[in-house]
């Protein structure tokens, strides 16, 4: 399902923001509010955060007019009937929600896709409103959301399955980090948030501590800069009275408005922010707000709304904590985060999820991956899974792949490999904090460095063929990941080199050897010497990628190309694959050798004998990937 023309309805302060970010990706916009002093409004927002965007130096005046060219305003919601994708960004009001979902429905091509950002209402509700619930699905945006790259892709039980993965690159393609969540009340990233303010404000009901030391405590213990008075301050005492008032309605009692949360809403006043900080109270309000927090997380895991790694990837990007619930948990220790939670039960009886008392039973920490595999039919797909630190490379990332690798080589399904990177990155290169703690231990440098060189090498003598799908940064270990892959694509957008002259070092992960292999001595030398970074066009140009497109094709160019091959006798590719790569090995004489033996051990394979047959009686072949028979097989058959 291809994206090119976007309906914004709604031009507010998420609206006009929604809007910004999808015309910076490249989609033509049309924005709707139903005035045009609201359109005004709306669009005079967009144009000064453009503008102070130009000011600070983060975009040139012709980008800044390049993205204001695709932004078109209306007060027409039909001038929408022909948007391959339409988001609502209206009053948070469940009845206006659903009347606005059936007069787009009725207005957009049968095949457009209806998106709702919604905080507190379920999606399928919405959805229902419309006569293509497939085709509904949800984009919770965070606030800011022009600067905040965390995105809440919600699928409901009808939302199809083209259609959850056409929104996840919509948000890719706009900057965002998409996580994939259930239609779930608060969906993931709200449920706990939530929780841990409106905790916060119960601290101060019970008297545990004033104002000034929880939003102290808050910040410490979270890694913050503002607690969640001050943070409520900001965005909004209705809109925080509200969002816990919709969770109650859905998840009980447990998120029932503080009351001084309900008074100051009712005052219309702000937090009062003045008072001392009492050290003495911090620790209590600390483990308090911990426990509400790190439960919570476990059971919406529990419930499947979200990963453990996503749920902690939407607190780090999107609430800017230093860590997430599942992170922190690790480092004080599951059993003792399950003990801090005591009191929480007593007070919420079932507060803690049977998930969590499992994990502490097991004595073992929770698995946090970097790296991801899925098989789709004969395709693997390995993904890094860093976007918060641009998927750089560390020893726990590398053991993993090693891993993902294995059971690849293990599967006789899998008949090709796709290695891509979440976010704004392929693979940014080696983790510079993790180098730095192993600068003063030439052992553990050396370990490591030789580690990664296994791995890659497991990736090069892979049976199965393997592209790189290359998008944004390829950097220093990234590249090096790259080369060592069969196939390179990459998205225009994208950025290569190996900087590691300018920090001291130099490419220890195979970049001055494959490089020239594959470019030749000069590209390397001109790469390595300079540490610059090249584009994906010119790194095509000096050979070190297969071709270069737009970023929306980059994923769907690798699966068609993965298919091709999928489609061939994968023993043969196999032998292919390994003659290939004697190349960088073996003298030509050798090399033509090796190549013959590959030649006459495929001759033996029923792939061979169907692919041959096929093509007499003008069919499409069904190769099995069996191994050769025994040399003499036949033979002996035939005597007998």
């Amino acid at each position: 399902m291809h994206i090119k023309t976007v309906g914004i309805v709604g031009c507010g302060l998420m609206g006009s923001g929604i809007a910004q970010t999808a015309a910076e990706g490249g989609f033509t916009t049309i924005v709707r509010e139903p005035t045009q002093e609201l359109m005004g409004k709306g669009l005079d927002r967009i144009r000064s955060f453009l503008a102070k965007g130009v000011d600070k130096g983060k975009m040139s005046p012709a980008r800044r007019d390049e993205v204001w060219a695709r932004i078109k305003g209306t007060t027409d919601l039909s001038d929408l009937a022909d948007c391959d994708l339409v988001i609502e960004a209206i009053v948070e009001e469940r009845d206006a929600k659903k009347a606005l979902f059936a007069e787009v429905d009725r207005v957009c091509k049968p095949e457009a896709i209806l998106a709702t950002n919604t905080s507190s209402f379920r999606v399928a509700e919405i959805a229902a409103a419309t006569k293509r619930p497939a085709l509904v699905g949800g984009l919770h945006y965070f606030f800011p959301a022009v600067i905040n790259k965390l995105l809440e892709v919600i699928r409901t039980n009808e939302t199809g399955p083209e259609v959850v993965e056409a929104l996840l690159n919509f948000g890719r393609m706009t900057g965002k980090l998409p996580i994939l969540v259930l239609d779930s009340p608060g969906f993931a990233i709200n449920r706990f948030f939530i929780a841990w303010y409106n905790e916060s404000i119960r601290l101060l009901d019970e008297g545990v501590a004033n104002i000034a030391t929880i939003d102290a405590a808050a910040c410490e213990a979270f890694g913050v800069s503002m607690g969640p008075y001050t943070l409520i301050n900001v965005s909004g005492v209705p809109l925080a009275y509200h969002a816990a008032a919709s969770l109650t309605e859905s998840l009980g009692d447990f998120y029932t408005p503080a009351t001084h949360l309900r008074e100051l809403f009712e005052s219309g006043k702000l937090w009062d922010l003045s008072g001392e900080v009492d050290p003495a109270r911090k620790q209590a309000v600390a483990d308090r707000l911990l426990a509400v927090v790190c439960g919570v997380a476990a059971r919406l895991v529990e419930e499947g709304v979200a990963t453990a790694e996503d749920v902690d990837r939407g607190a780090t990007i999107g609430l800017r904590w230093a860590k997430g619930p599942f992170a922190i948990m690790n480092d004080r220790g599951v059993k003792r985060a399950l003990a801090s939670m005591k009191p929480m039960e007593d007070r919420h009886p079932g507060f803690i999820p049977d998930l969590l008392k499992r994990q502490a039973a097991s004595g073992k920490p929770w698995t946090l991956r970097g790296v991801r595999l899925s098989v789709d039919g004969a395709i693997a797909y390995i993904t890094m899974s860093r976007p918060e630190a641009l998927n750089a490379l560390n020893s726990k990332v590398l053991h993993e792949l090693k891993d993902a690798l294995a059971q690849v080589r293990a599967n006789r399904a899998v008949r090709v490999v796709i290695v891509s990177g979440e976010g704004n990155a392929f693979i940014s290169g080696a983790d510079i904090k993790e180098m730095q703690a192993l600068a003063a231990k030439p052992a553990a440098i050396r370990a490591f460095t030789d580690f990664g060189h296994g791995v890659l090498r497991d990736i090069e003598t892979l049976p199965q063929p393997v592209i790189a799908a290359i998008n944004g940064f390829a950097l220093g270990g990234g590249l090096e990941l790259a080369l060592a892959c069969d196939i390179r694509i990459a998205s225009s957008d994208a950025r290569l080199g190996f900087p590691e002259v300018g920090l001291g070092i130099l490419p220890g992960l195979g970049g001055t050897q494959r490089t020239s292999r594959l470019a030749g001595r000069g590209v390397a030398s001109e790469l390595v010497f300079t540490g610059d970074l090249i584009g994906a066009e010119e790194a095509a140009r000096m050979g070190l990628l297969n071709r270069v497109v737009a970023p929306a094709q980059l994923m769907e160019t690798a699966r068609h190309l993965a298919d091709r091959i999928a489609s061939r006798a994968p023993v043969a590719v196999a032998k292919a694959k390994g003659a290939i790569l004697a190349t960088q090995q073996l003298p030509l004489d050798k090399g033509l050798v090796f190549e013959v033996d590959c030649a006459c051990e495929v001759m033996r394979t029923p792939d061979r004998i169907e692919g041959m047959q096929a093509f007499i009686e003008r069919r499409k072949p069904v190769f099995t990937g069996k191994e050769p028979r025994p040399a003499g097989a036949t033979k002996r058959r035939a005597k007998r």
